[in-house]
């Protein structure tokens, strides 16, 4: 004889959070931002907590009256419960509301072991489904493993009304908590003024530029400033070794020479500089990948994770041409499905995630060299898909000091001098921010009395 096996479910602790709001009807506000209805095993205690939201939603009062009233407007749920017995049952069962949250924790760890059984026996079919494509069978199984954890399953239509609640309460808990819910500082002033206050959630922002210009390095300069105000940031290095990133951001903490750094050619102050920035940077919240070849199904994979053990404010991608797009023949396709899903990423997670980017040629065959949106290479997906859309450009990279005096004596060689274009601003303004470029110890500087300049870009 084979004993029928019950999922993990508490009953006691399910009457004792309804009697619990039946006493009190302020205290489901304890106990919202965690318990849905969903997790209640029981379907008559399940009816009456949707009653018990629905009435606090109206902003009507929750007693044993109201809520049988309620759950008589529902399709007759009163009389499916066991009517108003059964609502006095559940006051009578628990004598005061004091412990409520203590009840709804019970209630909802239950109901994330019934949905472990749930996802794993779906994980079973995933593999007894024998798919071609491993990648893709693994990723739909840590989706189902993600989705328990974050408490998010598929979704469907929702009011409007439910969005404008969200944006009220993150916009309270602004205040409160900074780094959950405000935008990613870069820490560079005029490109945070540019953005908003800087890197905002759910954004994908493309840096883009041709090689040997500077993207991975601003791209760490902003990581590293973000992780010293607590941001947690995530670096998937596809192109440099850890110990290549390690040794950048060494040198530009420290202010010491790259070069020098990697010879070990260090004076004794410098050599002090040198362990303080190592002590300094070692605690910081900052996690590298230096992975090659990676498909964006490991991407997803490993960012979930990150954000699930430690947290996640943003996520850095250099480059977007490196990661692998499979078998896929068609570059521009795969590019597309990559930019897309890097945007999908953001906002699955609800961070930025910025993505370098390398141009094609096409800037140096013109006489004006500074790139424009059409010379995202490969693709013009990436230029759909994103949010913001930057640029570095360098005169001096084309343009020699006799080259540059010979047309233009009155103004100085912009040696050094890097522009930082927001080409694209989906959200708010484009425009112009200089920076001055170090090239000894790999890190871009504020120009000091240069602001940034707003303009119209032409969508090239």
């Amino acid at each position: 004889m084979v004993t029928e096996v019950l999922p993990p479910h508490d009953i006691s602790s399910e009457e004792s959070v309804i009697g619990s709001i039946l006493i009190d009807g302020e205290s489901l506000t304890r106990i919202t931002s965690f318990l849905k209805a969903s997790d209640f095993y029981g379907q008559k205690n399940r009816w009456c907590f949707e009653a018990c939201l629905s009435l606090f939603e109206r902003g009507e009062a929750i007693n044993q009256v109201t809520v049988a009233h309620e759950l008589t407007l529902q399709d007759d749920h009163l009389e499916g419960v066991g009517g108003v017995p059964y609502i006095a049952h559940l006051v009578s069962n628990v004598p005061t509301s004091v412990h409520i949250e203590q009840y709804a924790q019970i209630v909802h760890r239950t109901s994330m072991m019934r949905q472990i059984i749930r996802a794993g026996q779906r994980i079973s079919e995933i593999g007894y489904e024998g798919g071609a494509d491993a990648d893709a069978s693994l990723s739909k199984a840590e989706e189902l493993l993600y989705g328990v954890r974050s408490g998010r399953s598929s979704r469907d239509f929702a009011h409007i009304r439910h969005f404008l609640d969200i944006y009220m309460e993150e916009s309270g808990a602004l205040a409160t908590d900074a780094n959950n819910l405000a935008p990613v500082i870069t820490g560079f002033s005029q490109i945070d003024e540019l953005l908003g206050g800087g890197l905002q959630r759910s954004d994908l922002i493309i840096l883009a530029s041709r090689p040997s210009v500077g993207k991975s390095t601003l791209a760490l300069n902003m990581a590293q400033h973000a992780a010293s105000q607590g941001f947690v940031i995530g670096v998937y290095s596809l192109e440099m070794s850890g110990e290549q990133i390690a040794m950048r951001l060494v040198s530009s903490e420290a202010n010491v020479d790259s070069h020098r750094l990697r010879m070990n050619l260090l004076r004794e102050d410098e050599e002090t500089r040198v362990l303080d920035a190592i002590g300094s940077l070692s605690d910081l919240p900052l996690y590298i990948d230096e992975t090659p070849f990676q498909n964006i199904m490991e991407l997803r994979g490993k960012s979930r994770r990150l954000q699930s053990e430690h947290g996640l404010d943003l996520l850095i991608v250099d480059y977007l041409q490196l990661i692998d797009t499979g078998h896929n023949d068609n570059r521009a396709v795969a590019l597309g499905e990559v930019s897309r899903s890097l945007k999908g990423l953001a906002r699955e997670l609800d961070i930025p995630v910025l993505a370098c980017a390398q141009l094609s040629r096409a800037a140096e065959q013109r006489p004006n060299h500074r790139p424009l949106l059409s010379d995202l290479r490969e693709s013009g997906s990436i230029e759909q898909d994103a949010d913001v859309v930057s640029f570095i450009y360098r005169e001096d990279v084309y343009t020699t000091r006799e080259e540059w005096e010979a047309k233009s004596a009155t103004e100085p060689y912009p040696e050094n001098v890097a522009e930082i274009i927001v080409a694209k601003h989906r959200n708010g303004p484009t425009g112009t921010v200089p920076l001055y470029f170090r090239n000894d110890v790999v890190r871009f500087e504020t120009l000091e009395g240069s602001p940034a300049r707003s303009h119209e870009y032409a969508l090239g």
